[in-house]
């Protein structure tokens, strides 16, 4: 079982396979990260000021990468908030069950890689913030 907590969402550095041309890193499932990826998404075009996220999930973990320029996410496990900030592709931010997360400070032209544990299920979402709270109790 998986502790809900902002002390289990570690930063993992990913491998860089360095190329003559540039780099390379690849994530493997359940070897580079504690998951099967099931689903993949990016944003990006975010206008200045804006924030995403702002919700949790129930089940799901996530790995978050800036693929491209920087942004921090803000997680909150119901008593402890935590801040990190991503600004390189070969660092991920894994996010377990449980986590309430905003993304925000998204510098120009950046990209946020999501890689995610499950396919999207709309019950497993809690967009509400005073419903997390509850929920969490």
């Amino acid at each position: 079982m998986i502790i809900s907590s902002v002390y289990n969402c570690p930063v993992i550095e990913l491998p860089i396979n360095h190329r003559e041309k540039g780099n390379l890193t690849v994530v493997s499932n359940g070897k580079t990260i504690p998951f099967d990826i099931r689903r993949i998404y990016y944003l990006y075009d975010i206008p200045a000021g804006e924030s995403r996220g702002g919700h949790a999930h129930k089940e799901l973990m996530q790995l978050i990468v800036a693929a491209s320029g920087s942004f921090s996410v803000v997680l909150f496990d119901g008593r402890v908030r935590r801040t990190i900030t991503l600004n390189r592709p070969f660092y991920g931010l894994l996010v377990v069950p449980g986590i309430w997360r905003e993304l925000d400070d998204f510098s120009s032209g950046s990209i946020c890689l999501v890689l995610a544990s499950h396919k999207y299920d709309e019950k497993d979402y809690i967009r509400d913030y005073q419903e997390y709270l509850t929920w969490k109790k």
